[in-house]
């Protein structure tokens, strides 16, 4: 799916940075060591220090890499097997890292004001159940109900998240059936400017505390 993605992306034009955690041997774990300076040294409070390596660049030179193509970028591809029900570790550790407290959200810089607002996101992934499993009167329930802190953290630092695609009973299917999922998502990774968005809250809807305003 990677490569099919590079090459239907570059197809119609589009300039595409590949990331590939596993050939990178990307660092999962969020600690102490990701900062070349500390605020606190006495105390880590890991948002905080996010905030200050990257004001004073002495942010570990992988995370600094990364964060430059998120900032870099219109339209970030998040491409991985369903893990547990969630993103594979890796994947999640890449995101708590990367997606720094301070130039991606902050305050009342979420959502709708968070630092990457103007950019989408699109979360593809595969599945070793059939899609039967996954709906909302299902044994596992709603596949988008189940995946809700992935988008919503996708939205919370203000990417438009698009609909997710998601490729299902990949393992257990034959290779004509694979061929077809791969002419699917090529179509789906090549109509991304049409792709509905995922719904998130809209800051002015909430007062100064985050609660509800009354209509």
């Amino acid at each position: 799916m990677k490569d099919a993605a590079l090459a239907t992306l570059e197809a119609v034009g589009h300039a595409v940075t590949l990331a590939d955690l596993h050939a990178m041997n990307f660092k999962a774990a969020a600690d102490a060591d990701d900062f070349g300076s500390r605020s606190n040294p006495d105390y880590l409070t890991y948002a905080l220090e996010q905030r200050h390596a990257h004001k004073v660049g002495t942010l570990a030179p992988d995370i600094a890499d990364e964060v430059e193509k998120v900032l870099a970028a219109d339209l970030l591809i998040l491409n991985a097997p369903m893990y547990w029900f969630s993103l594979p570790a890796l994947m999640k550790g890449w995101i708590d890292r990367v997606f720094l407290s301070g130039p991606f959200y902050g305050g009342k810089r979420i959502y709708d004001r968070g630092g990457l607002v103007g950019k989408k996101a699109l979360l593809t992934m595969t599945l070793g159940s059939p899609p039967h499993m996954f709906t909302e009167d299902s044994i596992h329930g709603d596949i988008k109900a189940m995946l809700r802190p992935v988008l919503r953290g996708l939205g919370y630092v203000g990417m438009e998240v698009l609909e997710p695609y998601f490729a299902y009973h990949v393992p257990y299917v034959d290779n004509a059936a694979r061929a077809e999922i791969m002419t699917d998502f090529c179509a789906y990774v090549g109509n991304v400017e049409n792709l509905g968005a995922v719904t998130m809250p809209t800051v002015d809807d909430f007062d100064d505390r985050f609660f509800p305003k009354k209509s």
